[in-house]
């Protein structure tokens, strides 16, 4: 599949080079929809000039039908009844075009398959950007895996015919054996025929005893050569078995369990499982093949002993052979969605475990049960020393038993836990400064089958990614950095669950964007500007020199333990407070590019000073977290000719609950343009709310509209102050009054001033006040004017 992956990215003449190989005698769909099944086929092991190979292409023939049929019938729903149709159709038309000429069918996929390797390769010469060696890389490694794959086919099935020569030869040495008992029975009855015809008849029968005597001892040599020799191809085949199985498991199934960590911090989907499972199916299968021969060839052993050293040679390689296969098994009870890495008690939560041999051992014969339970840190490592006691746990989960299933379909054999939810959690004994939301817990998965009717018996476990559990919602973001800083920075095959003290700033830039972009839903992350202003937050430093950064290292402690200087919050948590703000009322506007946001104060008035009256920028607040706050350059009005940089009072997400930012910068009339030079409506004014019109009551009360507003400058006060208008205009349902009521609430000066310090709970007064009259019956309200 990976080629047709890079394939379908071919641009140009290559493309349409790649689209002219398929027509009526060879679709695209099925190229497309079978991608995966085409790519693992062996069709260059067919000899096209062979007619003996005949068979072979017909096999590959009645499987690609097969295929067809099989994707054809997993089709549902109505955008699948079409699809359905189409592949059922294009199934019976390979069968009726090919079915007399099978080698015709293996010559044009051949043929296909070199030409987009060709076109693939060409394309990637051409490109010197780093997705396309990293794409060649990958296919590559693919290629690798496949090509030892038909090694070990071929190699395997050279075992079984030997194998099979070697019982044909023991059957006949058996049969001569059995002769040369005859010979020797027939000797011992010549004492009772007469002396004459004796010594005729016992020279004829020990000529003959001699004659089979010494082809047994001949031919004993060769079945002993035979056994040793297969022994050795055995022995040969399992360390190729161990190097694929290393090169699956070791390295591609612990990439894709570290793309799974990674996803977890916002990294790209760790994809999906069919490549692999196909992988550990076919190296089951092999397995399987090797085992069953090593144990025939002990059977044959026990059936005809001869001496040598062969019997102990066959044991070890069963033992061999065996734990090949344990490793296999227990190494491919992954878990394919992880529970949530915060986990809330008392709230539901999901998880997938998926076996990928189950389907190719037939443990979905007697499907077997999985169970969930959540143990400690400390209890995991005594798990992975096989200390533990079994069932010990650190906490109480509801439906935490669940029943594999086998998807005939996929052929997947996985249990959903759809309704687990966590009842009560028991805490270990913290360790100094560490807080309940840095104590880290896993889920447990454990189950036990047999496969090969019994002959084999596992009891697999897998741990998840590292879980803090949490009480209350005030908790997540902390729980969250914790979570953050394990994905980032785990090393594969760790001790539950160690990871480093400190790490470079540059590798938790990368953690940190990565968050950033997948909360924004955007491919604009962090600048180097944005990482050096972090950078100056994180270490209290001044410099604006990305370098002076780039060798330094932060520590747990500085992410999220200690406060920042003079705040009473970490730098996890103001940056964790962006996100939230952003991801929840300000993502359009980051992805537009309207947002600076990651600039301090001074910059931003070394920036707006250059610039017209009426400029404004946005920028994070320093001193709020999850704030934002509007920055504008305009005259002084108690000093002509002076102009000064304003900054507004910080903005939160509940502000914003009540009016959304474009509607507030829309309210600003002295906000002209967007740093550096762009019209405020061209970029702000496709998120402003429509006007309201004056509308018919409805049980009395018209819908009313708020209005922010800073007043012109020209009170004696020389610092401004700003204010919030609510309008509401009533009508009766009646139709016995109406009445226009206004409020002006003015926010008092030390809330606005060029330094841009403020004070926070006057303006939640005004909001509040605003929020009452929201919810005030006019009508009341004007009694009340009236009293």
């Amino acid at each position: 599949m990976a080629m047709w992956i890079q394939a379908q990215q071919l641009q140009g003449d290559a493309l349409h080079q790649m689209q002219a190989l398929y027509g009526q005698h060879f679709p695209i769909e099925v190229r497309h929809y079978l991608a995966q099944w085409i790519e693992s086929q062996p069709w260059d092991s067919v000899d096209l000039d062979n007619p003996g190979e005949e068979a072979k292409a017909k096999r590959l023939l009645d499987n690609l039908v097969a295929e067809l049929q099989k994707k054809a019938q997993v089709q549902g729903g109505e955008d699948g009844f079409l699809l359905k149709i189409k592949l059922g159709h294009l199934a019976s038309q390979f069968k009726s075009t090919y079915d007399r000429c099978p080698f015709e069918l293996v010559r044009c996929i051949k043929h296909i398959l070199q030409s987009e390797q060709r076109l693939v390769q060409e394309a990637t010469n051409a490109s010197s950007g780093i997705g396309g060696q990293a794409m060649d890389t990958l296919s590559q490694r693919h290629q690798q895996i496949n090509q030892a794959f038909e090694e070990l086919r071929l190699a395997t099935q050279e075992t079984e015919n030997e194998l099979r020569k070697l019982q044909h030869s023991q059957e006949y040495f058996i049969i001569q054996y059995q002769e040369n008992l005859r010979i020797q029975a027939q000797l011992s009855s010549l004492s009772s025929v007469p002396p004459a015809e004796r010594t005729q008849r016992e020279a004829a029968l020990q000529s003959k005893r001699a004659t089979v005597e010494a082809w047994l001892a001949r031919e004993a040599s060769t079945l002993q050569k035979y056994r040793l020799d297969l022994a050795d191809q055995h022995q040969k085949t399992l360390g190729l078995l161990r190097k694929q199985q290393t090169l699956i498991l070791d390295e591609e199934l612990i990439q894709w369990k570290r793309r799974q960590q990674l996803a977890g911090n916002g990294g790209p989907h760790e994809g999906g499982l069919d490549v692999l499972q196909s992988w550990c199916e076919k190296l089951a299968d092999l397995i399987w093949q090797n085992r069953q021969q090593i144990r025939r060839c002990e059977h044959l052993t026990q059936q005809l002993p001869l001496p040598g050293s062969i019997e102990e040679l066959l044991t070890k390689l069963n033992a061999d052979i065996t734990d090949i296969i344990s490793a296999l098994v227990t190494s491919t009870f992954i878990i394919e969605k992880q529970p949530p890495q915060v986990l809330k008690t008392q709230t539901k939560f999901a998880a997938t475990v998926r076996l990928l041999v189950g389907g190719k051992l037939n443990v979905h014969m007697n499907p077997p049960q999985v169970k969930a339970v959540i143990v400690s840190e400390q209890q995991a490592k005594a798990l992975l020393k096989n200390e533990s006691t079994h069932s010990e746990s650190s906490g109480e989960i509801l439906n935490n038993n669940c029943v594999m299933e086998y998807h005939q379909a996929t052929g997947t054999l996985s249990a959903h836990f759809r309704n687990m939810s966590l009842k009560r959690i028991k805490r270990s004994d913290r360790r100094g400064a560490e807080s309940v939301t840095e104590e880290k817990f896993t889920i447990l998965f454990e189950s036990q089958f047999s496969i090969g009717g019994n002959e084999l018996v596992f009891h697999v476990k897998t741990l998840s990614l590292p879980v803090v559990v949490i009480v209350h919602g005030s908790q997540d973001n902390n729980a969250t950095a914790t979570v953050l800083w394990d994905n980032a920075f785990a090393e594969p095959g760790r001790v539950p669950f160690l990871v480093p003290d400190k790490v470079l700033w540059t590798q938790l830039c990368e953690a940190l964007d990565m968050k950033y972009k997948a909360e924004m839903h955007s491919g604009r992350g962090l600048t180097e500007d944005n990482l050096v202003f972090l950078a100056q937050k994180a270490f209290s430093n001044s410099s604006n020199n990305p370098e002076d950064y780039r060798n330094m290292t932060i520590s747990w402690a500085q992410f999220n333990r200690e406060n920042l200087p003079g705040r009473n919050f970490t730098f996890w948590q103001w940056f964790d407070g962006v996100v939230e703000l952003m991801k929840k009322h300000l993502k359009p506007h980051w992805n537009d590019g309207a947002i600076l946001g990651f600039v301090n104060k001074q910059q931003a008035q070394d920036m707006l000073m250059s610039k017209p009256n009426g400029t404004f920028l946005l920028r994070f607040s320093d001193s709020e977290i999850g704030g934002i706050t509007i920055a504008w350059v305009a005259e002084n009005p108690n000093k002509q000719g002076e102009r000064l940089v304003w900054n507004l009072l910080p903005y939160t997400t509940k502000d914003f609950s009540i009016r959304s930012l474009a509607d507030r910068i829309s309210d600003l009339n002295h906000l002209l343009f967007l740093y550096p030079d762009r019209a405020k409506d061209e970029v702000f004014a496709k998120y402003y709310t429509p006007p309201l019109c004056m509308s018919k009551p409805v049980d009395g009360y018209v819908k009313p509209q708020i209005k922010q507003v800073v007043p012109e400058f020209t009170t004696p006060n020389p610092e401004p102050c700003a204010g919030v208008v609510f309008m509401d205009q009533t009508a009766s349902s009646s139709g016995s009054h109406s009445n226009n009521f206004g409020v002006y609430s003015s926010i008092s000066d030390n809330m606005l001033d060029p330094d841009g310090d403020f004070d926070l709970e006057d303006t939640m007064d005004v909001a509040r006040h605003v929020e009452e009259l929201l919810r005030r019956p006019m009508a009341n309200q004007w009694s009340s004017q009236q009293s």
